[in-house]
């Protein structure tokens, strides 16, 4: 049963409120993942009920990730290869979560999700260390293989579902599967993410009830800040980047804890 659209008025104070958040969003969305936890707490705090907040949420950052896209558009461009092979992977799982929020509790996904994320930032965390462990892995063997897809999909159906620090996530495993500089990798990500976003916003718009001038704040400053977020990584150093990454994970964690 979706959750009846709450009667929010807009104020001005409130409409710059949300637009602030989305750029907020997207600029975290672009360094890692996990914007939704800024903008998505904001939305509860106006009144929305949780699951309107969580759809119009996702619709209204999905601009972010076509913003982070611009910023690493020099990382993404020789990866066509590599986003033809993964996107039918990422279709599958975002329509599998986007339609498990539609129709079941989310009660124990949300006692799951925080774990999910630590483990994601952990696994990020000792990247360096696990791939000396599989330098010698050919980059096709199976274990490499099944870590891809798998990973892929698992990724997706749970940014499908609600998505905080889908990202993380993303660079975790990509990380280990294709071993990459830390931007391209984001760069992959950043693609998978618009993916996901996108077609559970498409499976959203169908079966959801959404805010849609909170949908449209949202997407305005979220394309700035993706974009913003970006250009940022591309800067950072390696180790700075992993530690922003880590970071936002546990952030992110600690948040859906309490």
């Amino acid at each position: 049963m979706l959750d009846v659209l709450a009667t929010t008025s807009l104020t001005t104070g409130r409409a710059l409120l949300m637009a602030l958040a989305g750029f907020g969003a997207g600029v975290v969305n672009g360094v890692a993942g996990g914007g939704t936890l800024i903008s998505f707490p904001i939305l509860l705090a106006l009144g929305y009920p949780a699951l309107t907040a969580n759809v119009t949420n996702t619709i209204g950052i999905w601009p972010g990730y076509l913003g982070g896209m611009a910023g690493f558009r020099s990382e993404i461009g020789d990866q066509r290869g590599s986003i033809r092979m993964l996107a039918p992977v990422a279709v599958v799982g975002a329509i599998a979560g986007a339609v498990l929020l539609l129709t079941t509790s989310q009660a124990a996904f949300q006692h799951a999700a925080p774990w999910l994320v630590l483990a994601a930032s952990a696994l990020f965390a000792v990247q360096p260390v696990l791939r000396r462990l599989l330098g010698e892995v050919a980059h096709d063997h199976p274990t490499r293989r099944a870590l891809l897809f798998g990973g892929t999909f698992l990724a997706s159906v749970y940014g499908g579902y609600f998505g905080a620090a889908m990202g993380v996530m993303f660079m975790a495993i990509l990380g280990l599967a294709l071993p990459d500089t830390l931007a391209r990798t984001s760069g992959l990500r950043t693609v998978l993410s618009v993916v996901v976003n996108g077609v559970a916003a498409v499976v959203f718009l169908v079966g959801a009830s959404l805010a849609w001038a909170v949908v449209g704040l949202l997407a305005a400053g979220s394309l700035v800040g993706g974009w913003a977020g970006a250009r940022l990584a591309r800067r950072l150093p390696a180790p700075v980047f992993r530690v922003a990454v880590v970071a936002i994970g546990v952030a992110t964690a600690l948040k859906l804890l309490l």
